[in-house]
C-alpha cells in the first residue's frame, strides 16, 4: 500500500463549517487538533500522521501463528508500554502488514485527529484500509473523521459542555489524567479563544479570499457567465463583462481581506 497522495492542508473554512455539525466553534476543535498533531495530519513526508500501538497489534491478531510472528518480530506484545515508539512508526507498520494488513492497519492512529484504525466504522468507513486510503489527499477527511466519529461515540455533548475530562475520557481513554490530556485541552481552547475566528456563515459559499487561489466565489457576483440578456461591468462585451467584473471584485475582495490582516 503506498501511503502518499496529494497531502493538501485544510482550509481555514473547514473548521468552522465541520464543527458546526455537532453545534461547536473552531476553538473546540482547533483545541483537539493541537493536542493529537498539534494541527498538521500529514509528516515531513507528506504520508498520513500515523502512531503504530504493538499491544493493539497483539489484541487485533488474536491468538495464532500471526501473533507469534509478530511478537517474536517485536511488533506485538500484550500491554502498552511508555515511550516504546519511533520517530518513524511507519517500517514498524509495513513489517507488521506483511503478517496481516487489516489487522496492522487497524493497530494504528491516523490524521489530524489520531482515529485508531480499529475506530473506523465510527469514523464512518467500512474498513481501516479505506479510511487510511481516503487520508492520503486532504486533511477535510481527517476532520470529518473525528467530527464523525465524535457523534457516533457520543462525544459532541462534552465538547459543547466543554467537559474536557468527559470527552478525553471518551477520546483518549480512561488514562488520560495521567497524562494530562484534559488540561492540555482547556489550555490549547484557551489559546484559541485569544485568537479571531475565520469569518463563516453556515449556508453560503466561502467569501474569504485565500492568496494563490484564482478562482474565487465573490459576494454578489454570479457564479456562472450570464445568458441572455448582457450583465457586468461592461454590458456590450458580454461574458467577458462577466469575467472582467468577477475578477475585479475578487481582486478587492484580496486587497480588503490583506489590509484587514495587516491590521489597517
Amino acid at each position: 500500500m503506498n501511503f502518499k497522495g496529494k497531502a493538501k492542508r485544510l482550509d481555514d473554512i473547514d473548521l468552522p463549517r465541520i464543527a458546526a455539525r455537532i453545534g461547536v466553534g473552531e476553538d473546540e476543535i482547533h483545541a483537539v487538533l493541537d493536542v493529537e498533531t498539534n494541527g498538521r495530519g500529514f509528516d515531513a513526508k507528506g504520508r498520513p500522521r500515523m502512531l503504530f500501538e504493538p499491544h493493539v497489534f497483539w489484541r487485533e491478531l488474536g491468538k495464532g501463528e500471526g501473533r507469534d510472528i509478530a511478537e517474536k518480530k517485536g511488533l506485538a506484545y500484550p500491554k502498552w508500554r511508555p515511550g516504546n515508539y519511533p520517530n518513524d512508526s511507519y517500517p514498524r507498520l509495513l513489517s507488521a502488514m506483511s503478517i496481516n494488513e487489516e489487522a496492522a492497519l487497524r493497530s494504528a492512529s491516523w490524521g489530524l485527529g489520531q482515529i485508531m484504525g480499529f475506530n473506523c466504522i465510527l469514523a464512518g468507513y467500512p474498513s481501516a484500509r479505506a479510511m487510511v486510503t481516503d487520508f492520503l489527499d486532504d486533511e477535510e477527511k481527517h476532520l470529518e473523521a473525528m467530527v464523525t466519529f465524535i457523534v457516533s461515540a457520543k462525544l459532541d455533548r462534552f465538547l459543547m459542555a466543554r467537559d474536557w475530562a468527559g470527552f478525553a475520557r471518551g477520546y483518549n481513554g480512561a488514562g488520560f489524567a495521567a497524562n494530562g490530556y484534559d488540561r492540555k485541552l482547556a489550555a490549547a481552547f484557551d489559546k484559541w479563544q485569544r485568537i479571531k475566528d475565520t469569518p463563516w456563515t453556515p449556508g453560503k459559499i466561502v467569501t474569504e479570499p485565500r492568496i494563490g487561489d484564482v478562482a474565487l466565489t465573490v459576494p454578489g457576483q454570479p457564479t456562472s457567465p450570464p445568458t441572455g440578456k448582457k450583465q457586468g461591468l461592461h454590458p456590450e462585451f458580454g461574458s467577458i463583462g462577466w469575467a472582467l467584473s468577477t475578477l475585479a471584485a475578487a481582486v478587492a475582495a484580496g486587497v480588503a481581506y490583506l489590509w484587514q490582516r495587516m491590521g489597517g
